[in-house]
């Protein structure tokens, strides 16, 4: 599963599983699902996350976490 905020668009992109998106479901303002061609979710879609979600802060519970693989995107100024 993979988390990615993009701050420019103010959208938070969840990736569930690996494939290909055929079909979009919003099922509440500003969130949208994405399913593969076997009609599962692979992707939830939240615009204007920030206003939605406190972005600070993200907690595990109870998850079997064998890998965890921490990432940050460096910014460039120019």
């Amino acid at each position: 599963m993979i988390f990615e905020y993009h701050p420019e668009t103010d959208m938070l992109y969840i990736k569930l599983i690996e494939g290909v998106s055929t079909e979009s479901e919003e099922i509440a303002p500003g969130v949208v699902l994405d399913f593969d061609e076997h009609n599962r979710v692979i992707g939830i879609e939240i615009e204007d996350a920030s206003k939605l979600i406190d972005l600070s802060k993200l907690e595990l519970r109870a998850l079997p976490v064998v890998h965890l693989i921490l990432t940050e995107r460096a910014s460039v100024k120019a």
